[in-house]
């Protein structure tokens, strides 16, 4: 593994407090592998046996039931997944494949397990990040539940923009078909929204998002900590 990589993966909250032999025992423990695009990487209900560190591509989370799949998160650098499952030494709940060619390190789920038992500073952290995975989970179900789809679009635009610094215009991070799955949509409700949110100040063209309006698509949203996870709305 790169020196870089062991920076970047060291300046993640999850093992920033970590003493340096428990961190390097991790380390040792771990490799990265370059995956190609459209790879499954795991299956929900397999055994966890890493926890996975994103370096490099993208992730796509997802569920299935019955020939149905939904999207639950798509993953970028750099970050873990899936913490939870690698602490209750449980299935996974969710599957996940490569969007892009993706270099992830493996950590596995054992020495995480151990370091959790022996490190204060990795256990605290790892409880505050199962935390806010869980906090961020309950604002996602608020949001699916509460607002209706324009709302739930035009929030993810805000918080994209808000994201990218308070742009006025950004590209999609994810295809279309992706994005409408995690809102909880078809592709045509999701196409339906955007026109929708033409009369909010949202111009959409193609992949490109542009907020001609940005105090119009605020009093549709009505951004709020208890549903959406950026934490400094203005």
């Amino acid at each position: 593994m790169r020196e870089e990589d062991r920076n970047d993966i060291r300046n993640l909250p999850l093992f920033r407090n970590m003493t340096s032999p428990a961190f390097d025992a991790l380390m040792h423990a771990a490799y990265d592998q370059v995956f190609p695009a459209q790879l499954e990487l795991i299956q929900q209900g397999e055994v966890a046996n890493f926890l996975h560190v994103m370096l490099e591509g993208a992730v796509e989370l997802y569920a299935n039931w019955q020939e149905r799949d939904t999207t639950m998160a798509v993953v970028q650098p750099v970050t873990t997944f899936i913490l939870a499952a690698c602490m209750r030494d449980a299935p996974y709940l969710m599957s996940a494949r490569t969007l892009q060619r993706s270099r992830i390190v493996l950590i596995p789920a054992v020495d995480v397990r151990a370091a959790f038992a022996r490190d204060h500073g990795f256990a605290l952290a790892a409880v505050q990040d199962l935390s806010e995975g869980y906090r961020n989970l309950v604002r996602h179900a608020k949001n699916l539940k509460l607002r209706n789809a324009r709302e739930r679009l035009g929030a993810y635009l805000w918080q994209r923009s808000l994201d990218a610094g308070g742009v006025q215009g950004f590209v999609l991070p994810q295809e279309k078909r992706l994005l409408a799955s995690y809102l909880g949509m078809t592709p045509e409700s999701l196409s339906r929204a955007f026109k929708a949110l033409r009369d909010h100040g949202v111009h959409i063209d193609g992949m490109r998002v542009t907020i001609t309006d940005a105090a119009a698509l605020k009093a549709l949203v009505q951004p709020n900590t208890l549903l959406d996870t950026t934490l400094n709305i203005p």
